[in-house]
């Protein structure tokens, strides 16, 4: 029953991850983070290496298994294609038809997932703030760049499946977002909930290659500069917050590339003839909020009885 457990616990996890990944401006790094499985997820990842591979084409299966802790990392990733597949034609939707209410529930969420993170950070000096506002920083600069007309070759898919992996493995960093600014969101969304199975293996192919190159490289950095890189991150996932304010005047383009700007929730209703909904935002934030705090109450609980 134990092994049920932990199975089942996985699955629910990595439809967490999966969740966040397929949401703009929430990073499935940080529901990994939250749920207590971030560090062991990465160093699954970065397990997959010449050692282990000799280790498979010698024939030693269960040695590999437990080497690359694949048991783990396939319950997670199950999870993350559940929910791929089941929220990508509603993610869709709401942004379309509900855009104030889907984004300051989001906004809420990532608001207060700041707050946490930073409590990982251990020692506070001038490097740590100094990452934090750099972080910051580029995270506004991304967010108000406007978008630009992308290839829409496989190569650019490959980079574009290779970027949105790195995002589910880094906290405050949304895969989904850098879609958006690479101009590929609702291509993804639109070959996920059509099964354009051609297009979605390019994108598979470019992730799987990010991901096992890049969870090298962060676990380096969590080894050396720990302090220094939980920062950055904070700072990311706060300056996405410009890009996921509720309201946003659309100075050109439409969708994916649209370029918006925030604005005051008067402002919106001026520009667009349209109730702002302020009423309806305060409580998706705050159901947002609500469902990061019972996650890391959770995770918390869990770290404390492991």
């Amino acid at each position: 029953m134990g092994k049920i457990r932990d199975y089942i616990l996985w699955t629910l996890k990595g439809i967490g991850i999966g969740a966040a990944n397929v949401i703009p401006g929430v990073s499935g790094g940080t529901i990994a983070f939250l749920t207590g499985i971030f560090e062991r997820l990465i160093n699954s990842l970065k397990s997959f290496n010449f050692k282990t591979t000799k280790l498979l084409f010698k024939g030693k299966f269960r040695q590999w298994a437990k080497e690359t802790d694949i048991v783990f990392l396939l319950f997670i990733i199950l999870g993350i294609a559940i929910s791929a597949f089941s929220l990508a034609k509603l993610m869709l939707y709401l942004l379309h038809n509900h855009p104030v209410a889907t984004w300051a529930f989001f906004f809420g969420l990532v608001l207060v997932s700041c707050w946490y993170v930073t409590k990982e950070i251990k020692v506070w000096n001038i490097g740590t703030f100094i990452s934090l506002a750099l972080g910051i920083a580029i995270a506004v600069w991304v967010s108000l760049t406007s978008p630009t007309e992308t290839p829409d070759t496989w190569w650019f898919i490959l980079i574009a499946g290779a970027a949105s992996i790195c995002g589910m493995i880094l906290p405050g960093i949304s895969g989904s977002f850098l879609l958006v600014l690479m101009v590929k969101y609702e291509d993804l969304m639109h070959s996920i909930s059509s099964l354009n199975l051609p297009r979605l293996a390019l994108y598979l192919i470019g992730a799987v290659a990010g991901l096992l190159a890049f969870s090298h490289f962060l676990a380096w950095l969590m080894k050396h500069w720990y302090n220094q890189t939980i920062a950055l991150l904070t700072g990311f996932m706060v300056g996405s917050l410009v890009k996921i304010w509720p309201w946003q005047q659309i100075l050109q383009g439409e969708g994916d590339k649209a370029v918006t700007h925030p604005i005051l929730p008067a402002k919106y209703a001026e520009l667009y003839g349209q109730d702002p909904k302020i009423l309806t935002a305060i409580i998706m934030a705050i159901v947002g909020i609500a469902i990061v705090v019972v996650l890391e109450t959770w995770a918390g609980r869990q770290k404390a009885s492991e």
